[in-house]
């Protein structure tokens, strides 16, 4: 899959329908087989497949222009999008080692072991393309909900990979309590991922700023303007799904006119879009004396 010139809503849908396919693939292997890790497997798609579905109707919703209750527009519903996803994978790890607990030891059926694994393989290859492809959108477009879209399937794509070594070892040896075991590792990591879906959601809602990194790459920018700039503060940056929020106060020579303060945050306006395209850059422009008058009233 290319996601050269793919919208995030084009990669929603897609996701959904491959995660459809997949989730068919896996339940089939999970009932040839009896087996608990395939089991699991397929448990795991099917939150991929709801979550899929939230995502892609976040971000239909998400790309709604701004209007007059939503001035900032709508994008931050990818966060919830991402916080429903955390939720029900969570719950799906819950699951999975549920199973594992009151099945530990149980035989899987071993005639059909060879067509359920095969289908089982078609369907993580399905996932590993999926994965990529949902990255470089998500990357691209900078959608928090196809991000954690493409971390849930990547964790299913080595999820099944843990999958096939479990049960490898576990035909090999005859030991199939090893089949539990496995399953409760791979829920242990299906509950990691939950979490960092959480994590990414509670962070987007609660408006958290850039990392200081970046943020200090802009504070750079603004110092290298020099004269009539005399310092700035207050400053503060924030991403709401794809976009960015620049809000700083800028410091200028009490002298300076009007037509050159404003022709100085056009240019930081610029400079800030070109190293963050699409950035909403707000300036406010203080005289240098009145500046000195505020800070002692913030101190």
């Amino acid at each position: 899959m290319s996601g050269g010139r793919s919208t995030p809503l084009a990669a929603g849908l897609i996701s959904v329908g491959v995660g459809v396919f997949v989730l068919v693939l896996k339940i089939l292997a999970a009932v040839w087989t009896s087996s608990l890790i395939l089991l699991s497997d397929a448990l795991e798609s099917v939150v991929n497949v709801v979550a899929a579905a939230v995502a892609a109707g976040a971000i239909r919703y998400g790309s709604r222009p701004a209007d007059s209750n939503h001035p900032w527009g709508h994008a931050k519903i990818e966060y919830f999008s991402a916080g429903i996803e955390g939720t029900l994978v969570t719950l799906a790890a819950v699951t999975i080692g549920w199973q594992a607990v009151i099945r530990f030891g149980q035989q899987p059926r071993l005639p059909e072991l060879g067509l359920g694994l095969a289908v089982s393989f078609a369907a993580t290859l399905a996932n590993l393309g999926l994965s990529e492809y949902l990255a470089r959108v998500g990357r691209r477009h900078r959608s928090p909900a196809l991000e954690a879209d493409a971390l849930h399937v990547r964790s299913d794509v080595w999820t099944s990979v843990a999958a096939y070594v479990g049960f490898a070892i576990a035909w090999a040896t005859g030991r199939w309590e090893l089949d539990a075991l496995v399953a409760l590792a791979v829920a242990g990591h299906i509950l990691g991922a939950g979490i960092k879906a959480m994590r990414t959601s509670f962070g987007g809602l609660m408006d958290e700023g850039l990392p200081p990194a970046e943020r200090a790459e802009i504070g750079a920018m603004v110092a290298a303007e020099g004269p009539p700039v005399v310092e700035h503060h207050d400053l503060r940056a924030r991403r709401t799904g794809a976009d960015l929020f620049v809000e700083l106060h800028l410091v200028v020579e009490g002298e300076t006119p009007v037509i050159a303060a404003h022709a100085i945050c056009d240019r930081l306006e610029a400079a800030i879009r070109e190293l963050h395209p699409g950035a909403r850059v707000t300036i406010h422009v203080e005289p240098e004396g009145e500046a000195q008058v505020g800070a002692h009233r913030r101190a």
